[in-house]
């Protein structure tokens, strides 16, 4: 085949200039009828490369590209290797042809199936395998009061379907919590996720379309190994689907509000809740979507062997009581950490507490709502009953309930000790309120020992009014009548007289 400029050339002199086949192909050192075919040519179109069948591949090619696509879910060191193939081939389906065969092969098809991927720009909606996600807000009855609680939902476009769960708030821990806990309630990863710029998500937008990433939110990423998208600047339409799925999952779900007293335990009951909605017709493609959901199914990544740890660390320095302030919320360390820079281990429920060598001291419930301060005194019950002294030198006194701060003020050291190691055996999920019932019962005849409050406190636990007149709770036996004189002790005598 001549080069194109040659082809060129020769149109030129003939179609141009008039040249004959004859003296252009004598000056070209080509034959005659070659001209004539470039030069009298209408159409130039690629020729398609001869295909031609082999025999011996044929039969094996889509068993190669099922396990090629399988491969593709995975991460690449999980991939078999050409080699392999070929070696199962041989094992498991009598193959007779060569490796170089399967290794040409399988390289090739790995690079189409890259193309594919990578060229497609097609719409969300007509790509299986692909999510979108974000936030929404309902009203919930929750811990005896009405509240706004976020909920967080990944809808799959293709399917039309949808996960759902609750969550006390709309931080990092909580997406990445319930982004892991779908993908392992699925069994499976979307390849691709679309997000709008949401704060856990996204530290700082960038110029052309770029995104800084948080640094807890990028080592997801990694881990399970999705594409993320996120959507440009107010344009919100571009997660349109996922939009539609919050406002469908509160309208069908959530209104009236719903009533939780365990939200672990809600969440579970969402699971069948978001499957049965799936026995109805796509709104297009006149099919369940439960079937088109198993095609979702089928394109998803392949879950790590383990799961992500959604927590964070941070270094915080406590005040000098020991607290220390965490996205503005106040917890209780250790009085020996006063003053000093601890580490916490944050997720989306707990507040943990490490010491040098990141053992955990306490672990705080994390607090969400107005309330601002969680107080766990046992490191601190434990330091001062055996340090009675260093009581006076501290403000702990401020942090203790008035009714016991003004009593301890009021102690000698010894009762003091007693009055600490009472609470620290007493005090139950750190409730002070029957502790304080008890000293507030034992103090109406003026300052009480420690053993009357003591006795004030089962008496408050046992729902009785036994401190007024104290009942025994122990049986006595009745006491035989005493008799005077001697006669006992002829029992001891033996029978016959005394002995020799």
């Amino acid at each position: 085949m001549l080069a194109v400029e040659q082809i060129d050339y020769i149109r030129y002199e003939v179609n141009q200039k008039g040249a004959t086949y004859a003296s252009v192909a004598k000056g070209m050192k080509v034959d005659p009828r070659t001209v004539k075919k470039y030069a009298d040519q209408e159409e130039f179109k690629k020729k398609k490369r001869q295909q031609r069948v082999s025999p011996i591949m044929e039969p094996v090619k889509p068993i190669l590209d099922k396990w090629i696509k399988e491969d593709l879910k995975k991460k690449k060191k999980h991939h078999r290797t050409a080699k392999r193939m070929y070696e199962q081939l041989v094992k498991n389906h009598s193959f007779k042809g060569s490796d170089r065969t399967v290794r040409n092969y399988v390289s090739r098809r790995k690079e189409e199936l890259r193309d594919e991927r990578e060229q497609a720009a097609l719409p969300l909606e007509t790509i299986a395998g692909t999510a979108q996600v974000d936030f929404g807000t309902a009203p919930f009855d929750y811990q005896s009061e009405t509240i706004e609680l976020p909920y967080l939902v990944m809808s799959f476009p293709y399917s039309n379907s949808f996960y759902f769960q609750v969550f006390p708030s709309e931080n990092t821990e909580c997406l990445l919590e319930g982004l892991q806990r779908m993908f392992i309630h699925m069994g499976g990863v979307p390849h691709t996720i679309r997000f709008d710029n949401l704060s856990p998500a996204v530290k700082k937008i960038l110029a052309k379309g770029e995104r800084e990433l948080t640094d807890t939110f990028e080592r997801f990423v990694l881990h399970y190994g999705f594409q993320y998208e996120f959507c440009n600047p107010g344009k919100g339409n571009e997660k349109g689907h996922v939009e539609a799925m919050v406002k469908y999952v509160r309208n069908n779900f959530f209104l009236p509000e719903c009533t939780i007293v365990d939200l672990d335990h809600f969440n579970e009951s969402l699971w069948a809740l978001a499957e049965s909605d799936r026995a109805r017709h796509h709104y297009q493609k006149d099919i369940l979507q439960s079937e088109l959901y198993k095609e979702d199914e089928q394109a998803w990544l392949v879950l790590p062997e383990k799961p992500f740890d959604c927590i964070r660390y941070e270094q915080v320095k406590a005040d000098k009581y020991g607290i220390v302030t965490v996205d503005k919320k106040e917890y209780s360390t250790s009085p020996r950490f006063a003053k000093q820079k601890i580490t916490v281990q944050i997720d989306y429920k707990t507040v943990a507490i490490l010491n040098e060598d990141y053992d955990i001291i306490v672990k705080h419930r994390r607090l969400y709502g107005v309330k601002r301060r969680s107080m766990l005194w046992q490191p601190y019950l434990d330091l001062l009953s055996k340090r009675p002294k260093a009581i006076k030198y501290t403000s702990i006194y401020e942090q203790f309930p008035p009714v016991w701060a003004s009593y301890l003020r009021n102690c000698t050291e010894e009762e003091q000790k007693l009055a600490l190691r009472l609470i620290g055996r007493l005090l139950k999920n750190n409730d002070f309120t029957p502790l304080n019932e008890a000293l507030r019962m034992a103090s109406q005849n003026g300052h009480p020992s420690v053993e009357h409050i003591k006795h004030c406190f089962y008496t408050i636990h046992q729902d009785s009014d036994s401190y007024k007149t104290i009942q025994p709770h122990v049986q006595v036996p009745d006491v035989p009548p005493a008799a005077r004189g001697l006669m006992h002790y002829d029992s001891l005598i033996p029978k016959g007289g005394a002995s020799q």
